[in-house]
């Protein structure tokens, strides 16, 4: 009894613990410079009264001293006199920031404004405690802050390294810390360039980061207050009104915080671009230069700029303004005259440098093919990382410059001959061969070991192909009979349907295997002539061009006409039907066909595709063909251009019109895939036949048409033969069950079927209850619906498909599809089976509770009810009797 006791005091206890009131100010002491602006704040917490406080502020000289009292944020004359003037300026005030929180604010600090201020809350609570005031001292030093930059150069070459050299001191009276920071102002933006201090940490600006972390901008600390920053590599983007920053920090509560700050303009810059004073100079040893076969070409690059040393070069010599050699930035000499086509034309050429702004070209063994107009091209770059940035820099191209040409000649005999260009074989129509002849005649002056190449040049016509006229480049072959296809030809030639050979030593062929109309046009061979260099090399010496020649034949669209016809007639059901197609082409040449046997039950119904065969004779059935009757289809191709289809065991069903769909393939060459030409439908051709097979009927019949949930629901479907009834096992049925819903239900749902061999098939449902189909007899099947519910009310019927054997044929024959009527079901809802279960886990509940309740209250008043000061009986009843 004494421990509950014991535990309900402490609970009280801990219940009745209330909060006290707190006031905090501005962590301090707090260091602040003569001149600048004060705040400091005053807040209170876990107080009682109206949620709005007022706040009293008071200071004193020295910690104990003489207090003054400066501002309240309730009584108007609460300031001291010597304090008034200052009050009504607004170089003193107080401002409210929440409902419990104020800011006092001096906006110029003087020094006999140091001392101790203290907040004060005038109590709002009922019971007094806690805190109701709070102090923080305020150490006022004198603004010594001096920022002296050096000032800067007005102009200064692109490439250059800019020096900004700033002076920033104070007196250290207290401990106080410095920075500086160094920006740059580009019309209204000014954009930070780099920050140092206050605690020796470096800061930069997000658009010099990088430039930074390359080494593009250095920070040189000096002595004295002396700061060094160098940017390197400056560029037209450097450009702008340089300033310096310096600012004065203390160090409170664990953050930085400015008591003074002062910027100095360092002046404006700008950068003068390289292109300005870049200049570039190509010179030869004679003007103009004659050179003979063989000899060595030498051609001087000169190159002079006020800021040479700071940028990097990339040197390239061109000839007739195409790029022959060039060294980039790194020194490293690419040669642009070492494959392809460029081969044939120019000699090998080298690059070196000979000193500053020096660079030499020489050719050796110059052919013909050399001359032209030499210029000399200059790129100047600058690392934007700068020097030191260990070519982890990015690069900025400053300028770039061409120096006057210097003409070049070759002295060379060039051999001469006569080009003539003749049709060995024209098309008359589209998929053609076509050839034509290049023949070389009257050479004259062609050297020892020379030889001839020729390149193939094909002009569309208008309206055929490209539009407007342009001009293809086929292919060529060079002085050492090497094939060079261009791209729009490489395919064509690879796979054998373009070829370009040479027939006789003075005679090319260019041969289509099958002419495609964009292959009409005029066509043009240019024939050149090659000869040995001093290095061994095969050289082109000239050029002759034959004319024209047009190729084009009359395009008539192609054609197709399709016949179909009977060859064996279907009479009675189960006989076989036959029939051909022949295909009559115009302005087609070799082709691929592929059909489509396609039928209709009348000439209004939809239209079916039964088979179909590719241009390859890759034999398909279409969406129509039943798969069990697929062996009794065949579509073969029993001509160059006719097909026969043949249709074995006729059926009721398959009465209608049939006919052929047949499209014309083409291929531009071995390989590619087909192109369609043209199509064309045949005649159609009937099946037509009656068939006097007995006849049918189909009814639906259920015993019950409501059951109590999970109860088990049976439905016959009753079938019935009359007129020339066949045999029980000369009789089968395809049997479906449908369903539709009572309550949103307008299409019928497929539940079942049961196939003529017995197979069952049953849909996916989203019920619980399961389902079967049964066959009594031959002419009845049972639909039994197990564990049935809610979900499963609604209307049932069935279909029925019959299959007799007939006695005529000996064939299975497909009757009409029947359809029964509809039948109804509902399943009902059991009240009693609903509630029992909620009713009898009431009663439990009920009960637990109760049982619960009552061993719950012997339990308390044995531990809370017990007489403790009841004195119990001694056990010696002679000894009671005698004091008694």
């Amino acid at each position: 009894m004494d421990h509950c006791l014991l535990t309900l005091a402490l609970g009280l206890l801990i219940l009745g613990e209330c909060s006290a009131r707190v006031v905090t100010v501005s962590p301090g002491p707090l260091v602040r410079v003569e001149g600048q602006l004060v705040s400091i704040r005053c807040d209170v917490n876990d107080y009682g009264g109206p949620r709005e406080q007022d706040f009293e502020w008071e200071m004193s000289r020295e910690k104990m001293g003489q207090k003054i009292k400066i501002i309240s944020t309730f009584d108007v004359s609460y300031s001291d006199s010597t304090l008034s003037k200052r009050i009504a300026s607004g170089d003193i005030s107080v401002v409210r920031l929440k409902d419990n929180e104020a800011e006092l604010k001096i906006a110029e600090v003087k020094l006999q404004d140091a001392g101790y201020y203290k907040c004060h809350t005038p109590s709002t609570d009922v019971d007094i405690s806690g805190n109701y005031e709070a102090m923080v001292q305020l150490t006022v030093i004198p603004n010594t802050l001096k920022v002296s930059p050096q000032m800067l150069p007005q102009v200064i070459p692109e490439g250059s390294d800019l020096t900004l050299s700033c002076n920033v001191t104070r007196e250290l009276t207290l401990p106080t810390y410095l920075s500086v920071t160094w920006s740059v102002k580009k019309g209204a933006t000014s954009e930070e360039i780099l920050t140092f201090g206050p605690q020796g940490d470096v800061v930069t600006g997000a658009k010099f980061a990088h430039r930074y972390a390359g080494g593009g901008i250095r920070l040189v600390p000096g002595r004295n207050g002396v700061f060094d920053l160098v940017i390197s590599s400056v560029t037209a983007s450097d450009e702008g009104i340089y300033e310096c920053n310096g600012t004065e920090w203390t160090h409170e509560s664990g953050k930085w915080v400015k008591i003074v700050e002062r910027a100095k303009e360092m002046g404006t810059v700008g950068v003068t671009p390289t292109g300005r004073s870049l200049s570039v100079k190509a010179s030869s040893s004679s003007t103009p230069m004659l050179l003979s076969p063989g000899d060595t070409l030498t051609l001087l690059c000169s190159v002079a700029a006020d800021n040479l040393p700071a940028l990097t070069l990339e040197v390239s010599w061109l000839a007739d303004n195409r790029e022959i050699i060039t060294m980039d930035r790194s020194g490293v000499v690419i040669s642009n005259v070492s494959s392809g086509e460029a081969q044939g034309k120019r000699s090998e050429a080298s690059l070196e440098r000979t000193g500053a702004g020096e660079y030499r070209l020489g050719v050796r063994g110059v052919s013909g093919e050399d001359g032209g107009l030499y210029t000399c091209r200059i790129r100047a770059f600058i690392e934007k990382g700068g020097h030191n940035a260990g070519g982890g820099g990015r690069w900025h191209m400053a300028a770039e410059k061409l120096s006057s040409a210097v003409t070049v000649k070759v002295s060379e005999i060039k051999p001469n001959f006569t080009v003539t260009l003749e049709a060995a074989l024209i098309p008359q129509m589209t998929a053609e061969p076509t050839e034509l002849a290049c023949n070389v005649t009257n050479i004259a002056q062609l050297p020892l070991g020379g030889r001839l190449g020729v390149s193939w040049e094909h002009v569309t016509l208008p309206g055929i192909g490209d539009d407007p006229q342009t001009s293809h480049p086929i292919g060529s072959l060079d002085g050492n009979g090497n094939l060079l296809p261009e791209s729009m030809y490489a395919d064509r030639l690879r796979s054998g349907a373009l070829s370009l050979s040479r027939v006789r030593p003075s005679t090319f062929k260019l041969r289509f295997l099958r002419t495609q109309e964009v292959d009409m046009g005029q066509y043009v061979c240019t024939v050149s002539s090659w000869s040995v260099s001093s290095q061994g090399d095969m050289v082109k010496t000239s050029e002759v061009k034959s004319s024209a020649l047009t190729v084009r034949w009359d395009t008539k669209r192609p054609t197709l006409n399709v016949v179909a016809k009977r060859v064996r007639e279907a009479s009675v059901g189960g006989a076989t039907f036959e029939m051909s197609c022949t295909v009559i082409k115009e302005n087609l040449g070799e082709a691929g066909y592929s059909v489509l046997i396609q039928s209709q039950e009348s000439l209004e119904s939809k239209v079916r595709t039964i088979m179909t065969l590719s241009p390859d004779n890759v034999v398909q059935h279409g969406g129509a063909t039943d798969p069990n009757r697929r062996d009794n289809l065949v579509l073969t191709k029993s001509g160059p251009e006719e097909f026969r289809f043949r249709l074995a065991g006729v059926q009721l069903s398959d009465r209608g019109y049939y006919w052929c769909d047949i499209t014309a393939w083409t291929k531009q060459q071995p390989g590619q895939a087909w192109t369609k030409a043209t199509s064309s439908e045949s005649n159609k051709v009937q099946i037509n036949f009656e068939e006097n097979g007995p006849s049918f009927n189909i009814a639906v019949h259920s015993d019950a048409s409501s059951v109590y949930p999970w109860e088990t629901a049976k439905m016959e479907c009753l079938l019935s033969v009359s007129g020339s009834s066949p045999k029980t096992d000369d009789l089968a049925y395809d049997v479906s069950w449908f369903f539709t819903r009572l309550r949103g239900g307008q299409t019928a749902i497929h539940v079942a079927s049961i196939d003529r061999f017995g197979i069952l098939r049953t849909n996916d449902r989203n019920s619980s209850s399961d389902l079967s189909i049964e066959r009594k007899d031959t002419h009845t099947y049972l639909l039994n619906i197990f564990g049935t519910q809610d979900s499963d009310s609604g209307e049932y019927h069935c279909t029925a498909t019959p299959w007799y054997l007939s006695a005529s044929t000996g064939a299975w024959t497909e009757a009409g599809e029947l359809t029964s009527g509809r039948v109804f079901l509902t399943v009902k809802f059991a009240v009693w089976d609903s509630l029992k279960l909620p009713l009898l886990y009431g009663a439990a509940a009920s009960l637990g509770v109760g049982l619960f309740s009552l061993i719950l209250g012997l339990v308390c008043a044995q531990c809370c009810c017990r007489n403790t000061t009841h004195t119990p009986r001694s056990r010696n009843k002679l000894m009671d009797l005698e004091m008694d």
